[in-house]
């Protein structure tokens, strides 16, 4: 039951999106959780993990190498050149950004497995993305939108540190010592995360719900293109290396799909309500679309056996 419940979180994040957007007073006096919202989705993270997951990083460095390299060399550079074609304003631009400069997102493993992708690698690559994300994610942000707004990028550092590391490291040594009551309720802290993120979202579009109206379209196709760039750049990237379908597919889900539950919180710690709105749409976005990627590509699986 948890499990369909958690397949469908498109469908959760859509619904309570339309909610809030209409309802607005429900959800904006809870602008103060966001934080400790985004804390518990990493912990939850955390404590699913075991110090095993960290060994398979050295079972396959290059192609880990590679996901990590397109996701920060790529996705903040189509993020910025997307917020440029489509003239998306400041305050857009720098959510962009943020967007394109985190971390894998912990859905991706979920897509991974729905696509019939590789799952354990899928896992690795969030888990590499999310530690290097620590450090990168300031400084990219800086490098982008630096010249067009004031980028606090050590204080970012340090937030990122406490929001991310912290809470995985914590679940992670939980996990290690109390795995046998840990690891029957995986399900229960997937559904926890869900439901954080969800609630994220619907915050932040509560917050802008005077403003959406005006910038829906242009947003919502700038964060469209950018998501299709990142799929298609880890797909055929990795296929240009010589790696065969399954993985070629775990790097497109990876590259495509970010932690934008981080750029929300950092967007609002750091910038401005506006800023945020990029995240929370793109949340929603990249969720949509690779359920709508793992079903084509787990019917071709299928397909193949069938044959």
């Amino acid at each position: 039951m948890i499990k369909k419940i958690s397949i469908l979180f498109p469908l959760w994040a859509v619904l309570f999106s339309i909610v809030s957007y209409f309802q607005p007073s429900l959800v904006v006096g809870f602008k103060s959780w966001i934080i400790p919202l985004l804390i518990l989705i990493m912990f939850c993270m955390g404590i699913t993990l075991k110090l095993d997951d960290f060994k398979r990083v050295f079972k396959s460095p290059k192609i880990i190498a590679l996901t990590v390299a397109l996701q920060f060399l790529f996705m903040p550079l189509f993020a910025f050149l997307v917020s440029k074609i489509f003239n998306l304003s400041d305050e857009l631009l720098v959510g962009m950004v943020l967007v394109g400069a985190v971390s894998g997102g912990t859905a991706s493993n979920v897509i991974a497995f729905l696509a019939k992708a590789d799952v354990a690698l899928s896992i690795t690559m969030t888990i590499v993305s999310t530690l290097l994300s620590i450090i990168i994610t300031p400084y990219l942000t800086l490098l982008y939108v630096g010249q067009t707004v004031p980028v606090p990028a050590t204080d970012m550092f340090i937030s990122i540190l406490k929001i991310v590391f912290v809470p995985v490291v914590i679940g992670l040594v939980l996990n290690h010592f109390f795995n046998k009551y840990i690891e029957k309720r995986h399900d229960i802290f997937a559904l926890l995360s869900i439901i954080s993120i969800v609630f994220i979202i619907g915050i932040i579009i509560g917050i802008n719900e005077s403003k959406i109206s005006t910038i829906a379209m242009s947003l919502m196709l700038a964060i469209a293109c950018h998501n299709l760039l990142g799929i298609i750049a880890g797909y055929y990237f990795a296929k240009l290396f010589g790696y065969d379908k399954t993985v070629c597919k775990t790097v497109a889900i990876e590259v495509g799909m970010q932690n934008s539950g981080l750029a929300v919180v950092l967007a609002m710690k750091y910038f401005t309500p506006l800023s945020a709105l990029p995240g929370a749409i793109f949340s929603i976005w990249h969720n949509i679309s690779g359920s709508i990627l793992a079903g084509i590509w787990a019917k071709q699986e299928e397909g193949k056996i069938n044959i």
